[in-house]
């Protein structure tokens, strides 16, 4: 089924140039509930801060979900991202947050998200949080 008008009902930030970083992910509803299909998004852009530093860490985001009844507005979760920019956040706690908010946003059948944090003091660290089962 093709995209409806009634599904850009609620959409604030699509189409606006007036946005900032905020923490509300926007939705519309998957016309195609009941297939299971992977979305996949990706961010080599994303910024958070050392907790303890205060020094920038850089990380590519990696989302991938097989949607429930909703799907995710991609400018609402770069702007949702962005919001983590001057935030001070442990890694494993950055890529279990953005979990939860996706599942709570999205109800998926299946959401995995992957932090692959740049190198600091020599080491890097990826994180990858998992909700629910993958389908065949």
């Amino acid at each position: 089924m093709s995209t409806q008008p009634s599904d850009l009902g609620g959409l604030s930030h699509l189409g606006n140039t007036q946005n900032r970083p905020q923490k509300t992910l926007e939705t519309f509803p998957n016309r195609n509930a009941g297939r299971n299909y992977v979305v996949e998004l990706s961010t080599s852009e994303f910024t958070c801060l050392c907790p303890a530093t205060g020094q920038p860490d850089f990380a590519t985001i990696s989302i991938r979900y097989v949607p429930g009844p909703r799907i995710v507005e991609s400018k609402s979760l770069k702007l949702y991202l962005w919001s983590y920019r001057d935030q001070g956040v442990f890694h494993e706690h950055l890529t279990n947050r953005v979990l939860d908010d996706l599942v709570a946003a999205l109800d998926p059948v299946w959401c995995e998200v992957t932090g692959a944090f740049g190198v600091r003091g020599g080491i890097a660290i990826t994180v990858r949080a998992e909700h629910g089962r993958k389908p065949e």
